[in-house]
């Protein structure tokens, strides 16, 4: 598994500590991680704000102006569900992790050994998640599900994904994007893919996903119905 992991601490010798034994952790385990350290709340936001695809956070929870908890507080309005991880030199900070669901607190000094258990269990939670496809739209990084997902459509060298809630237009191959999801997405046309999940009807022309019609490809009927059989 790859997982991005981000350290925020303002004291650069435990940002160096934990990132050892992150890094060790991940060799250890056979995990790919992309490690970024902060040395603040303020600097995580600055480039938060332009990607917000991580998936394992270690907050101090004693930084100067915005705190690990505010820093936590704000990253779950965006319904982000990163395993965050606290760590305090304070027992008394411990319930106020309840409110943004933190994974676990760790106490100042910090075991090798008690963070390494720490990170397997946040991996073995994010290993049960559900699908999920990582894009760049309107400047901004958003992680979506794959059961969100209705349909995807190309137009030249963009794609439009339709979900549950919004549209999202993004600079991608169609192919390309084919690629990043699981099979229960079909390609039923060159500009259409869409997910066996919603199909309501299949004909010899076309697949509706409610009351949207579009084409199916000659040649495809069976293969689709024999898809849509085995994934539902």
């Amino acid at each position: 598994m790859k997982y991005r992991i981000a350290i925020c601490d303002d004291e650069q010798n435990q940002i160096e500590y934990i990132t050892s034994i992150v890094a060790s952790w991940s060799a250890h385990e056979g995990h790919s991680c992309e490690i970024r350290t902060f040395a603040s709340a303020e600097a995580f936001l600055f480039e938060y704000e332009e990607d917000k695809a991580y998936d394992i956070l270690l907050l101090d929870v004693e930084m100067k102006n915005m705190n690990g908890i505010e820093l936590a507080k704000r990253i779950r309005k965006d319904n982000n569900r990163a395993e965050i991880i606290f760590i305090t030199s304070h027992f008394e900070f411990v319930g106020e992790g309840y409110e943004v669901d933190a994974l676990h607190y760790l106490i100042k000094p910090i075991s090798a050994e008690k963070l390494t258990q720490v990170l397997t269990k946040a991996a073995e939670k994010l290993s049960v998640e559900p699908p999920s496809v990582v894009i760049s739209c309107e400047g901004e990084t958003v992680k979506l599900y794959e059961a969100d997902i209705l349909y995807v459509e190309s137009f030249l060298h963009y794609i439009v994904i339709h979900t549950k809630d919004k549209e999202y237009k993004i600079k991608e191959n169609m192919s390309v994007f084919e690629n990043r999801v699981s099979d229960y997405f079909y390609r039923i046309h060159r500009s259409y893919l869409v997910s066996l999940k919603y199909i309501t009807r299949i004909s010899r022309t076309s697949v509706s996903i409610g009351n949207t019609e579009l084409p199916l490809s000659r040649g495809k009927y069976d293969d689709i119905n024999r898809a849509f059989i085995q994934h539902n």
